[in-house]
């Protein structure tokens, strides 16, 4: 790790890579006149994470603000830097710098693999001084345990490799850091084994996790526990069914790493038998019935017969399996439940005059968020309904050309964080998508 005498200030304008300046200038083409607002918020945001986010340390490794909170998600910096993908494949620089990204995020899972955001030097810097959990550290801003903190890093480093070839992140921390997520979601498949607890002491429940910070009541499913979800708001039931689904998902990411490159069997066999705990966790607890009587998705369950019905903007939510990978986007199941989270029945499902989509407890009701626009539009076959969701996007961005975390679905001028790297990537990875630009699998 670096002292602040080997940390560089944020990237200017002119540090951006030429090949991210080619691009921006190829999406802009792409747009034409037709959707000349939609090239300017993409090339505000596809320029706003690489001049406003990014620390590049000395050692190789890459720091990744998430915007206005001054430490690195290991989620957040993961989708941050995602879209780049798509230039990186012809230019080494970029790659290196998604490299020391993933780096990074290696070092920080190595520290601890139950915290959710770290600080760039050991200052001790925190969201709150009074959190009470059984083990803390001058690195960790917050350690809020969510399964989905540790299936991004492992998901950004197979698609650095896939989509670049590049190997160089496979290193010795890589290998450590993945034997520590091994072993938290294995002793989460029944959090009666775990040591973690986290309680904050204020008047707002979902910043604890429930009884005092130990966990509610629950019983073995074969998923794996999580305190909190994408959204760092404590999860009402433990087993949060999308981070399981991404579990999944990056568990045979694991199976290939270590099969095709590393050639490590134990570790391999160990991701095997996780996946296969959780995939069928998900086929035997993870479904309810909607109004209609119809099998969907829920969002949350304890495996004592209590579930949620609800989707969140946060990624991941059940809106996003095929993005992650898990299903098909014409998969019945999926179908079924997608139609169901954007209809009253989910309960963060709003409808106003500038968008109809779902928010999140996280903020106001009647908020919506561009991170779930997005992701509504990238798990669409229908390009009409992308073409809606992006024109909806640029109308909504209240005159900063930048998306923000939420905003009034009846007036767009009220929103919350002005300054949120997250969703500007997210709306520039939909333009990409709209255009037939992807990152591979």
């Amino acid at each position: 790790m670096n002292d602040t005498s080997n940390t560089t200030n944020a990237a200017s304008q002119s540090d951006i890579p030429q090949s991210v300046s080619d691009f921006m200038r190829h999406i802009t083409d792409l747009c034409g006149g037709e959707h000349a607002r939609w090239a300017e918020n993409f090339n505000a945001g596809f320029a706003n994470t690489l001049t406003t986010t990014v620390r590049r340390h000395d050692d190789g490794t890459t720091f990744l603000l998430t915007g206005d909170i001054p430490a690195m998600w290991l989620r957040d910096s993961s989708a941050q830097f995602r879209p780049y993908l798509a230039v990186a494949v012809d230019d080494p620089e970029l790659t290196a710098l998604i490299t020391g990204l993933v780096r990074q995020q290696f070092r920080f899972i190595n520290i601890d693999p139950y915290a959710n955001a770290f600080n760039e030097t050991p200052s001790g810097a925190t969201w709150d001084p009074n959190d009470q959990t059984d083990s803390f550290g001058p690195w960790l801003w917050e350690r809020k345990y969510e399964v989905d903190s540790l299936c991004y890093p492992i998901q950004l480093a197979w698609l650095l490799y896939r989509n670049t070839g590049t190997t160089s992140h496979f290193d010795d921390a890589f290998v450590s850091g993945i034997r520590r997520i091994l072993d938290v979601f294995e002793t989460e498949l029944d959090h009666s084994n775990s040591h973690y607890r986290f309680f904050r002491p204020n008047d707002d429940p979902r910043d604890s996790v429930p009884n005092h910070g130990t966990g509610g009541p629950f019983a073995v499913t074969g998923m794996t526990w999580s305190g909190f979800r994408p959204s760092d708001d404590a999860c009402v039931y433990p087993y949060l069914v999308p981070s399981n689904m991404f579990a999944s998902v990056v568990m045979g990411y694991v199976q290939r790493i270590f099969i095709d490159v590393l050639d490590d069997r134990e570790i391999a066999g160990r991701a095997a038998a996780l996946q296969h705990s959780i995939d069928d966790g998900l086929a035997h607890h993870a479904t309810i019935r909607n109004a209609a009587g119809n099998a969907i998705y829920a969002y949350e369950v304890d495996g004592l017969g209590n579930a949620l019905l609800m989707d969140d903007s946060n990624v991941p939510n059940l809106m996003s399996a095929p993005y992650l990978g898990f299903c098909e986007a014409d998969d019945p199941l999926y179908l079924e439940t997608r139609n169901t989270l954007l209809s009253q029945e989910n309960p963060y499902y709003f409808e106003g005059d500038y968008a109809h989509a779902i928010g999140s407890p996280h903020t106001p009701e009647g908020y919506v968020w561009p991170i779930a626009m997005a992701m509504q539009g990238l798990t669409s076959h229908d390009k009409a309904e992308k073409e809606r969701i992006l024109d909806q996007l640029v109308a909504a961005d209240a005159g900063t050309h930048l998306m923000h975390e939420s905003f009034d679905a009846n007036d767009p001028n009220s929103y919350t964080r002005p300054w949120f790297s997250w969703a500007n990537m997210m709306f520039c990875e939909l333009v990409m998508d709209y255009f037939g630009i992807h990152v591979k699998l």
